[in-house]
């Protein structure tokens, strides 16, 4: 039986942790009353009569009971129990009682026991900010464990309860088998089973308490448990393990779920939970306070804290998230060109065009011009599916930014794609005056020269090129508009060399990707969507079958080559390997000519130069050859309009967006035009993910359905967009508090690009140190 003493200690210890944690009522699971009818007997009633009707208490008069509570058990205590240190008082060695710590100190201030800032640090954990935001990865409820006689065989259960037996076994040479019998609290018992685990011996002695997690066996009326996950618990650790809704954390072999959880709860005892969201705001966003979500995530009382916390800790990775992206540029605001983008101007591009624009294009094109007429910086993403007409869109900028004085550039990624977009800029463009050049490496040094001059003279309107636009050599006389199409494929020094002089930016984009994830990979940019397709396009048939029936898919491409026409096919490898790549498409180059005797075939792979890509592509648009066997390098943007069919082999070795960008090859004619998806593996899994691009031609629900199978991935060309660092966000869902986030971060640098308002002091601080950048911590 414990003694006085002992009670005294474990009524002491959460009673001071609850006035640490600002008196919430949250320390201990039920509350301060709950603690007060359970766990003591009758030793204290002068503190059960101070904390009386503790839950309905107004917080000054919490913090007055306790401090009073805590006194008269520190009076009636051992001079020994009054000199020794209280173990819930979190503070360096040499703090003062009570004192506290700020969110940038080291764990070393935490006590966590020996050797507990180096488990910490093991897992990246270096301070008392990054402990609070290491956030539980999931949530058991151990509030009401489940009674074991209901349970089914098979099921996945948490158990509590005393060792009541113990013995060891080798069944065979080389075996060991611990067995442990466990009463839990109903009275019931449970046999608990561990194979080849020695280690776990010493944690299973008579009379300890434990938590076990594992999966039931039934042999007749016994219960068997194979053990998945063990936690020991002691008097101390009662409120942290069981009894309550329990975090459980990413670790590693040798720092246990306790351990973090204690971590956790002395790191939100020790720091003020300041809220660096004023109340307005979050009242605006139905947000709940900074430390409601802190205590929430890491020991919620009920499924309703859980909730809160979730929304609230979201919004915060996204709003930081907005902010940085905002922020990521030399300035917060950058002053841009302003044009005048008249209107007669516009009529003017759109009467000399063959067709007439969508009302997704007019629409896109008023953004972009609003934006133009601003005094800040145009910084917008023009998405739209393959097809949708972004080029006439950015071609009607171009025009605009020229109409007033200004010179435009537009970079592609690859000289294939530079000279078609040249080409299709001379045919908009050339009839209205506007003259049209193109700077590629495969340039002679005369002719690039010469180019170079003429744009340092302004003697060129507008240029077309690669990243030779962006070398040393390269001056322009008056850069106003800057169009970079698939931005994602270049560097970030690389555009910021083509945007040193503050020019307006233009995005273009033909990978569809869902508004959730542009507003987080491109938050710097604004976004429009071009959703709706030119009339008269024929929709691309789509067939997916297995490769057992490869011949009946190339009997009908070579139906379709005697009919005149062209075709691609993809091959894919599962390893980046440019040896194996160049092998593998060269091997089914081979196997097609033996296939397919009357079709002439050619080879496109990545170990070839850009010079020769361009010249097989250039003899494929001149009909030269019939199917071209290709690599991935055709994904982006070739334009071959004789070309009517797509096979694309190992079909399940692609993404789903991908497989959409390349099935845009085809169909860039009047006629009707086949894709046919190859897949070299059977199961149900596979057919169905393959099934969405067989059902669908809508770019944008295509990658919906890809973010949701595959996650975020690398979008952008470096990881600068920071979804990596987001713990809690569901992008396939969190479109709504993404723009809301995104929203109050343009709010907030709208009135104080630099934060430098006292008020946002917090946020601010808050901010550089999420930012692990030292260039970004520079900016603000």
């Amino acid at each position: 039986m414990a003694t006085v003493a002992e009670l005294r200690e474990r009524l002491r210890r959460p009673l001071a942790a609850e006035l640490a944690a600002g008196c919430q009522n949250r320390v201990v699971a039920g509350g301060v009353e709950k603690l007060l009818a359970s766990a003591l007997g009758n030793p204290f009633p002068q503190v059960r009569e101070i904390l009386g009707g503790y839950a309905g208490l107004e917080l000054p008069k919490r913090e007055a009971a306790l401090r009073s509570a805590l006194q008269l058990l520190e009076t009636s205590s051992q001079p020994a129990r009054r000199s020794a240190r209280p173990a819930a008082r979190i503070a360096p060695p040499t703090a003062a009682p009570g004192e506290r710590l700020p969110p940038d100190a080291e764990v070393s201030c935490l006590d966590t026991g020996p050797g507990g800032a180096r488990k910490l640090a093991s897992l990246g954990l270096h301070t008392l900010r990054d402990v609070l935001h290491a956030y539980p990865h999931r949530h058991e409820d151990r509030r009401a464990l489940p009674d074991l006689a209901e349970v089914e065989e098979g099921q996945k259960v948490t158990v509590e309860g005393r060792v009541v037996a113990k013995s060891r076994r080798s069944p065979r040479p080389g075996m060991l088998v611990i067995d442990v019998t466990l009463e839990t609290p109903s009275g019931g018992r449970v046999k608990a089973t561990w194979f080849n685990q020695p280690w776990v011996e010493r944690q299973l002695r008579e009379g300890a308490r434990l938590v076990l997690t594992g999966r039931v066996k039934r042999f007749g009326r016994s219960v068997q448990l194979g053990v998945e996950h063990l936690e020991t618990v002691d008097g101390a650790q009662d409120s942290l393990s069981t009894g309550r809704i329990v975090g459980v954390y990413d670790s590693k072999e040798g720092i246990s779920q306790e351990f973090l959880r204690r971590a956790a709860f002395r790191a939100l005892q020790a720091v003020p939970l300041d809220d660096y969201l004023p109340a307005h705001w979050r009242q605006k966003y139905g947000l709940t306070d900074l430390g409601d979500a802190l205590w929430g995530i890491h020991f919620p009382e009920d499924e309703a804290q859980l909730s809160r916390a979730h929304a609230r800790l979201r919004f915060d990775e996204y709003l930081f998230l907005e902010l940085r992206m905002l922020l990521q540029g030399e300035d917060a605001v950058l002053q841009g060109k302003r044009f005048e983008a008249r209107g007669d101007d516009i009529e003017r591009f759109e009467g000399a065009l063959p067709f007439r624009m969508t009302n997704a294009q007019r629409r896109v094109l008023l953004e972009i011009t609003d934006d133009m007429r601003s005094e800040r910086q145009m910084a917008r993403l023009v998405q739209g599916d393959v097809g949708s007409g972004k080029t006439a869109v950015a071609a009607c900028a171009l025009y605009l930014a020229v109409r007033d004085g200004y010179q435009g550039a537009l970079m592609a990624p690859t000289e294939i794609l530079a000279r078609q977009h040249y080409s299709n800029l001379v045919g908009y463009l050339g009839q209205l005056d506007v003259r049209v050049g193109l700077l590629i490496g495969a340039m002679g040094a005369r002719q690039k020269l010469e180019m170079q001059t003429r744009i340092a003279q302004g003697e060129v309107d507008v240029v077309v090129g690669t990243q030779a636009l962006i070398q040393e050599n390269v001056q322009f006389d008056n850069l106003g508009l800057a169009v970079i199409d698939e931005e994602h494929r270049f560097g970030v020094q690389q555009r910021r060399k083509l945007l040193a002089g503050r020019p307006d930016v233009l995005v273009m984009s033909a990978t569809p990707i869902p508004r959730s994830l542009a507003l987080t990979a491109y938050g710097d940019l604004e976004l429009s969507i071009i959703d709706e397709m030119p009339p008269g396009r024929t929709p691309i048939e789509t067939k997916l079958i297995q490769d057992t029936h490869r011949t009946q898919a190339y009997g009908f491409v070579m139906r379709q080559i005697r009919e005149g026409r062209q075709a691609f096919v993809v091959t894919a490898l599962i390893e980046e390997n440019e040896n194996l790549e160049l092998l593998a498409a060269t091997q089914l180059a081979d196997d097609l000519k033996t296939i397919l005797p009357e079709a002439r075939i050619d080879l496109l792979h990545g170990r070839m130069s850009a010079a020769e890509k361009d010249h097989v592509m250039e003899r494929f648009r001149a009909r030269e050859f019939d199917l071209l066997v290709s690599t991935t390098v055709i994904e982006v943007g070739v334009d071959v309009p004789n070309a009517t069919v797509m096979v694309i082999e190992n079909a399940e070795r692609f993404g789903l967006a991908q497989l959409h960008q390349l099935r845009g090859r085809v169909g860039r004619g009047s006629a009707q035009s086949y894709c046919v998806l190859i897949a070299g593996e059977h199961s149900k899994k596979t057919r169905q993910r393959l099934g969405i691009i067989e059902g669908s031609t809508d770019g944008f629900v295509i990658a919906e359905a890809d973010l949701k199978l595959r996650g975020p991935g690398e979008i952008r060309g470096t990881r600068q967009s920071g979804i990596p660092d987001l713990r809690l966000a569901d992008l396939a869902n969190d479109t709504a508090i993404i723009e809301q986030a995104r929203e109050l971060a343009k709010h907030i640098l709208a009135h104080d690009p630099r934060l430098e308002h006292p008020r946002l002091q917090y946020l601010r601080a808050e901010l550089q140190s999420r930012s692990h950048s030292v260039a970004f911590r520079e900016v603000i």
